[in-house]
């Protein structure tokens, strides 16, 4: 090799190792501004989050009244307290709620000020620290028919039950209802079948209100909200079992009736799940009393011939709708039945349920512990 070439050579490597120092310093240099913007970010965000979590203005005297519907969600109170200026992001108290793990937030009239910190104000939403006591306190048991909660309500606000009963089955007030809850109150309940659109939908709960005198669609709109949230909780289950919320209210409130202090409202529950499978009618004597209009300690075989969509006795599988309303426990029994071979089961007369696997087993316990009891 002439030493022309070995010059040539030598004159590409020197050029190679500039440029390669040229890209490791271009390299550098952009990694060092990258790491530099991720801590300025980081940072940024670090102390943002910090002054969002303490109080707007510690020197602040202002007090404000903050109303906290019933039913509300952490996202719905968060927006709340911004609006009124007592915290500076909604979305840091909702990270800030769930990172936590709290829950059990009351509704009412609150009195809070700029000066409280996310903590102080999560401890007053969570022991119900409120302004003023509540004018209207209405509950509602579980088991609860729409006739008997228009009575409840009718009580509570001195209006004449008849009157509060007929708005919450005005079809122009349940319309208006199903504008506001679309995902809630669907289609399903103006079947011409059903008895009553509402019923099955207002939650058993207590409710608080804090006017002298609220409104029907006050009220109902308050049990409402509480409805939704509650089977919010439960909504990928209800898909996964192909239950609509209608559905899936209709079947709890066929449990809660026939459930006792003593029940087991999952093995309730499987019978008639199980019913359904084979084809069987649920024949549960509650969706009988139902169609009568009547409470009656027992249902006689006469009673069984009542001409209605509700008789489980007369047609197969669920009623056009519920029957009553139904709680937590028996929402949760209709999703996760028990895994039994039962078809059958009757209420002691000391309130054990007693279940039994075939008709044979069913008319011998029936024989035992209710014929010879007459």
């Amino acid at each position: 090799m002439t030493t022309e070439k070995k010059d040539i050579i030598r004159h590409k490597l020197l050029e190679s190792q500039k440029e390669a120092k040229v890209v490791r310093k271009i390299v550098t240099i952009i990694s060092l501004i990258l790491v530099l913007l991720i801590l300025i970010v980081g940072g940024g965000g670090y102390l943002y989050i910090k002054s969002a979590l303490n109080p707007i203005d510690p020197n602040s005297k202002i007090h404000t009244k903050v109303a906290i519907p019933i039913g509300s969600s952490v996202t719905s109170i968060g927006e709340t307290l911004e609006d009124h200026g007592i915290i500076k992001n909604a979305r840091v108290f909702k990270y800030y709620v769930k990172f936590k793990n709290e829950a059990g937030f009351m509704a009412g009239e609150y009195e809070l000020s700029p000066s409280m910190d996310i903590p102080e104000i999560v401890s007053r939403l969570k022991t119900g620290k409120v302004l003023a006591q509540p004018a209207v306190k209405m509950t509602i048991p579980e088991g609860k028919q729409l006739k008997e909660i228009a009575a409840i309500m009718a009580k509570a606000t001195k209006q004449k039950e008849a009157d509060v009963f007929k708005q919450i089955n005005d079809a122009s007030f349940v319309k208006s209802l199903m504008t506001k809850y679309p995902n809630l109150l669907t289609n399903e309940i103006l079947n011409t079948a059903v008895k009553y659109p509402l019923e099955g939908y207002l939650y058993p709960a207590t409710y608080s209100f804090y006017k002298k005198n609220p409104t029907v669609e006050e009220m109902v709109d308050a049990m409402l909200e509480k409805t939704q949230s509650v089977l919010a909780n439960y909504s990928e289950e209800s898909k996964e079992k192909k239950l609509t919320f209608h559905r899936l209210l209709t079947m709890a409130s066929l449990i809660e009736e026939e459930a006792t202090k003593k029940a087991d409202r999952k093995a309730i529950s499987s019978v008639f799940y199980n019913r359904l499978k084979k084809g069987m009618p649920l024949q549960t004597d509650p969706t009988v009393l139902y169609a009568q209009g009547k409470h009656k300690q027992r249902v006689y075989y006469k009673d069984l011939k009542v001409n209605s969509p509700y008789n489980t006795y007369k047609h197969q599988g669920l009623p056009p709708g519920p029957i009553a309303n139904a709680g937590k426990i028996s929402i949760e029994a209709a999703l996760e039945p028990e895994n039994t071979n039962y078809y059958y089961f009757l209420a002691a007369p000391d309130g054990k349920i007693i279940f039994s696997k075939t008709l044979e087993e069913h008319n011998i316990e029936k024989a035992k512990h209710i014929s010879n009891k007459k």
